[in-house]
């Protein structure tokens, strides 16, 4: 049985809770993510995606309902910096603009920032800063200006920050909104790599659903409420319910789907890759031809 790495049990999440303009963002959340996982997380702008991913390490505090993170129970009163900093090193959290999460005018010394106030010994601190630098193929930008990178590379240079730190879970939040397609496909890369080759449980936060579609597993937020949770193939083959809340699914996917109305016999699984739908199509071509050649025969 897979480790549980978050448990979060009718969380809730208001702003202004005590205020005459209280909103409510998250209303009941019930979702377990285990250690591993590559998770994505949709939903349309306002649905409480983000603000579910600043509960993970206490950015925000829960006003309702259980959330353990990494064994730690974040609704528990009175948590003390040493819990907060522990915390911390187990979510790292990449956002949306690369611009504004980096500190320092060397690229080495900004990935050395983060574990550096976390009193890391600086023979140590020299070892993870070299190795996330070259996990994340950045080795030999290590004495460059952060400015002067493309805006996929600034990205890898945070995600570095955040890997030198050694967590267990990274979320990104929204973090290759504000890039161009090449920076998105580094950026991409990078989260498959951590996933894979480090074990590292990754939560990316997105409207891209091509991205969405590489993760194992997928989970809508909308209004404030859990929508849809499992595979890639499971939630987008529930396109009608994503188009009534504003949502796309792959275009793969919606090509497969419109086939299907066209009266093309396509099965059901295996919708959500580039490659699995173009065997699909492949296979009900030949199907075709194969009747067509029956019936000419």
């Amino acid at each position: 049985m897979p480790e549980l790495f978050i448990h979060a049990e009718d969380l809730c999440f208001t702003y202004d809770a005590e205020g005459p303009d209280a909103q409510p963002a998250l209303k009941g959340i019930t979702l377990d993510v285990y250690k591993g996982e590559y998770l994505a997380v949709l939903g349309h702008n306002g649905s409480g995606k983000s603000t579910f991913a600043k509960l993970l390490n206490l950015l925000l505090e829960p006003t309702a309902g259980k959330l353990t993170v990494a064994g730690m129970d974040l609704t528990a009163p009175n948590i003390g910096e040493e819990e907060l900093l522990q915390l911390r090193r187990n979510v790292g959290m990449v956002f949306q603009n690369p611009d504004n999460q980096l500190v320092a005018t060397i690229v080495e010394e900004d990935v050395a920032f983060g574990p550096e106030n976390l009193g890391i010994p600086h023979p140590e601190l020299r070892t993870r800063v070299d190795e996330a630098l070259q996990a994340l193929d950045m080795t030999p930008y290590a004495q460059h200006e952060p400015h002067r990178l493309s805006g996929g590379q600034k990205q890898r240079v945070a995600i570095a920050g955040i890997l030198a730190m050694m967590p267990k879970c990274i979320v990104f939040d929204e973090a290759t909104a504000m890039l161009d397609p090449s920076g998105r496909r580094e950026v991409l890369r990078t989260l498959r790599m951590l996933n894979r080759e480090f074990g590292i449980t990754i939560l990316n936060i997105t409207h891209y659903m091509n991205e969405a579609a590489e993760a194992d597993r997928v989970i809508v937020i909308n209004d404030g409420t859990l929508l849809a949770d499992g595979s890639p193939d499971e939630v987008f083959a529930q396109r009608a319910i994503l188009h009534e809340v504003g949502l796309e699914v792959p275009q793969c996917t919606e090509l497969l789907f419109r086939l299907r109305e066209a009266g093309v016999e396509i099965p059901g699984e295996r919708i959500s890759s580039a490659e699995s739908c173009a065997d699909l199509i492949a296979a009900a071509l030949k199907r075709r031809a194969e009747k067509g050649g029956e019936q000419n025969g």
